[in-house]
């Protein structure tokens, strides 16, 4: 769970997806990666960690999204990993999830929780829903992306995607998209479970900031991939 500037929703989110996870009765661990919080958040997560014993936190000392998906991801020890936002969790997305990537019959790689797949239910506000459709949308015309989302809620089979993670070029925003597009150039399953997301909270970024900083990502990223595809 990356955590920057989440000091009102950190325990709350934290406490219940311990408890849930607990129900379940399966071994687990939360790792909470704070990252160049200003607020009390890191404090609150090391106040959390001395009372949950499956709870561990990490620190990144500048804010970025993707970083701390990346160090999450890379310092989890289990087989199965789940990504959820200090604003966004679905304990009954990580347990469908989960037994998809854990399966015996050619388990996927990633399952995405798409906001945008048939079933799903997006009720955050009308400029967010277009920037994402948007956003998908390029990603099938300049990718050939074949799941219908990239951000938000993931579960991931650990050994197959660590070596992607590896791979990746890019953090903030584009880490978890260019993740799901290696995964899937590199001919591994990637399937989606349609889900249910609410606001708790205003956006963190202007609309428009985060359009913009997307169009130049994936530029770049598209850019990136070619020379890839060149020089091997």
């Amino acid at each position: 769970m990356p955590a920057h500037n989440e000091a009102e929703l950190l325990a709350d989110s934290v406490t219940a997806v311990v408890h849930g996870l607990r129900s379940e009765g399966a071994p687990f661990e939360v790792l909470v990666v704070e990252n160049g919080s200003g607020d009390s958040t890191h404090a609150i997560a090391r106040e959390l960690e001395s009372q949950i014993g499956e709870l561990r936190v990490d620190t990144l000392a500048k804010a970025d999204y993707g970083a701390a998906l990346r160090r999450g991801l890379l310092s989890v020890r289990g087989d199965a990993v789940v990504n959820f936002d200090v604003d966004y969790y679905d304990l009954d997305f990580l347990t469908a999830a989960v037994a998809l990537v854990r399966s015996e019959l050619d388990p996927p790689a990633i399952v995405v929780g798409s906001k945008r797949a048939p079933g799903a239910h997006d009720h955050r506000s009308w400029p967010r829903r277009f920037v994402t459709w948007a956003f998908t949308s390029l990603l099938r015309v300049l990718f050939g992306l074949g799941v219908s989302d990239t951000h938000g809620m993931k579960a991931m089979r650990r050994d197959a995607v660590v070596p992607l993670a590896g791979e990746c070029r890019f953090d903030a925003d584009l880490f978890d998209t260019e993740l799901v597009i290696r995964a899937e150039r590199a001919g591994l399953v990637v399937t989606e479970i349609p889900v249910t997301v609410s606001e708790r909270r205003p956006s963190r970024t202007s609309i428009v900031g985060r359009a913009t900083r997307s169009l130049w990502g994936l530029a770049r990223l598209r850019a990136v991939l070619w020379r890839e595809r060149r020089t091997r």
